[in-house]
């Protein structure tokens, strides 16, 4: 299947285009053959948007330089999963030194509350392997926000 906006090929299980970010349920069924790609050059360097998407989860460092660098920060996939990396990091902190300011009871929830985040950060990171447009609740609203922005 193809994308009907940007000619790239894509899963056809997808909603959205992992390459240029179109709603793919808007879009017409059938109907004339794809456009060629907008940038084939874009496509074939550097890294797909399924691993770009992936790396920016393994530290905040990875969804910095993916907002930062070309042609990563013209991609909505990877700056959506940037931007949700960004925001998941600066959650899972604040939680954290909440509930390490709490003595005893706040170390044992943050135990717990650690893993819940490890088993979350797992999820992610997965699913944006996959191309999925995987999304946190309330983080991902905002992620999505900024990834739209050009």
């Amino acid at each position: 299947m193809y994308c009907p906006s940007c000619g790239a090929e894509i899963n056809a299980n997808s909603t959205f285009c992992t390459h240029c970010g179109a709603n793919l349920a808007a879009a017409p069924a059938g109907g004339a053959p794809p456009a060629p790609p907008v940038n084939a050059a874009l496509r074939t360097s550097g890294l797909s948007d399924n691993a770009a998407g992936a790396i920016a989860y393994l530290t905040i460092i990875p969804a910095i330089i993916f907002l930062l660098l070309e042609p990563y920060n013209r991609r909505p996939f990877v700056r959506f999963h940037s931007y949700q990396s960004i925001a998941f990091c600066v959650v899972a902190l604040v939680i954290h030194l909440v509930l390490g300011a709490i003595p005893v009871l706040g170390w044992i929830v943050g135990a717990f509350v650690s893993l819940a985040f490890f088993v979350l950060w797992l999820v992610t990171l997965f699913k944006a392997s996959k191309g999925n447009w995987f999304k946190l609740p309330l983080i991902g609203d905002f992620a999505e926000q900024q990834a739209r922005r050009s």
